[in-house]
């Protein structure tokens, strides 16, 4: 199934920043399987953004280099990313089951939450002058929608 939402590309930065809050807290308590899943959703949900943000179509998928073949069209640039994303997308299915992956060091974990750290930053220096004008655009439409309201009720 194909998915992009149109250009709600920050809802898709919004889940990724709860997930980057939770990378966090996880860390602080000592679940490294948990915090690497979560540093990998982070970085899915980051490329899925992008990907909506340039209108691209994709499958629903978790595999990070699959998310960054589909990307590669528009963001050639992605392949600087390519070896943050091969560490992250082991952890997608590896840490969900205990057969799947032996003990991981929360240094390991770490290590990958900082490659997710890295893939957030190059998506929102791709995406920040467009997140800027729609806020400002956004600001200077309600300045103005307040001024004839004003008026409005003035007169």
């Amino acid at each position: 199934m194909l998915h992009n939402i149109g250009k709600d590309y920050p809802q898709w930065f919004h889940k990724a920043d709860n997930d980057e809050r939770s990378v966090r807290a996880v860390l602080k308590e000592g679940a490294p399987p948990t915090a690497c899943f979560l540093a990998q959703q982070m970085a899915e949900k980051y490329l899925k953004g992008l990907l909506v943000y340039h209108d691209v179509e994709f499958f629903k998928v978790h595999d990070l280099l699959a998310l960054m073949t589909a990307l590669f069209e528009v963001e050639p640039g992605i392949v600087n990313v390519k070896d943050d994303l091969m560490v992250l997308n082991r952890y997608y299915i590896e840490t969900r089951y205990p057969d799947d992956i032996g003990e991981l060091l929360v240094e390991e974990c770490q290590r990958a939450f900082e490659a997710a750290l890295r893939i957030k930053e190059f998506v929102l220096k791709k995406t920040a002058l467009s997140l800027l004008f729609f806020y400002l655009l956004g600001s200077i439409v309600s300045k103005i929608w307040y001024k004839i309201k004003s008026k409005a009720t003035i007169d």
